[in-house]
């Protein structure tokens, strides 16, 4: 690509004079146009004016008092509303067998500071818990029980309770 010696070029033939730019005609198609819309808009309004009926103006000058419309009554309320107050339901009702007493663990642990520490937050949630000491096959187990609930619907209610507190893990079986 070629060099430019752009130190040594002489600047264009710059004009100083601005040319002014040329004056725009007189608008006289928009100012005929607006006249002439003026001019209708008047003429209609006279119009107006002298073509009015005169009892018409003066029933809109002088407005007299409507009748006070008779004494509202309330809208009737539709037919099936009164059925619906009126109609009875039969519904049958059985009884569920109950499977027996219910018993909610929340724990199982192999030493017993850790189920006390168990017991400690339940009771801080508002439960009663005991804690069982277990011998098996592994060794001692210390269990953390709630209960026994009479229907399983209460032992839910306890659990659910538990979970706002932030106890969680906790299983319902069967009191045996």
């Amino acid at each position: 690509m070629a060099q430019h010696d752009f130190i040594n070029k002489k600047p264009g033939n710059r004009n100083s004079k601005k040319t002014a730019p040329p004056k725009k005609p007189f608008p006289v198609l928009l100012v005929l146009v607006t006249v002439l819309l003026v001019g209708g808009f008047s003429f209609g309004l006279w119009y107006v004016k002298t073509n009015a009926d005169p009892k018409l103006v003066e029933q809109q000058a002088n407005p007299t008092p409507a009748k006070v419309q008779q004494e509202l009554s309330k809208p009737r309320p539709p037919e099936f509303i009164k059925e619906i107050k009126e109609h009875e339901i039969q519904v049958e009702v059985r009884e569920l067998e109950q499977k027996g007493p219910y018993v909610m663990q929340c724990g199982s642990f192999r030493t017993h500071g850790q189920a006390e520490t168990l017991k400690a937050k339940i009771a801080f949630a508002g439960l009663i818990a005991e804690i069982r000491e277990t011998t098996g096959t592994n060794g001692v187990w210390y269990k953390v029980r709630l209960g026994p609930y009479k229907t399983k619907r209460l032992a839910e209610s306890d659990k659910n309770k538990l979970k706002r507190s932030k106890i969680t893990g906790c299983g319902i079986w069967n009191w045996t």
